[in-house]
């Protein structure tokens, strides 16, 4: 029943996640794919758990390395260069901190989005 339970908790923070980009994408490139978010949160996550990974044990750099692979990530996938891609994440990151906070507030989850670093 854990493993159940853990891939709902995946799957729901990873469609928060992808929300959240799809904001982001949608008010800065105007894109408007919603599956094409949740491919790149997934994209992002991994990145950025490898980076963490690798990295993260490094004093103030390792996080900034996880932090800068996940905008080279939106980079990649959405039009505009790295001022779109910092807008977009930066839009991802406020926009799952207030579904997260409406979810929390109605007693569905906890704080966490999978796709969306610190959300």
């Amino acid at each position: 029943m854990a493993l159940v339970d853990s891939l709902v908790v995946f799957v729901v923070s990873l469609l928060v996640g992808a929300l959240g980009i799809y904001i982001g994408a949608r008010v800065i490139t105007d894109y408007e794919d919603y599956t094409y978010a949740i491919v790149t949160a997934l994209i992002g996550a991994i990145i950025w758990a490898v980076v963490g990974f690798l990295f993260g044990w490094i004093p103030l750099l390792g996080p900034l390395l996880a932090l800068i692979a996940y905008v080279a990530v939106i980079n990649y996938r959405y039009p505009g260069g790295w001022g779109n891609a910092v807008l977009i994440s930066l839009i991802a990151w406020i926009a799952s901190l207030i579904v997260l906070y409406v979810l929390a507030l109605v007693g569905i989850g906890g704080f966490e989005a999978v796709g969306v670093p610190g959300a």
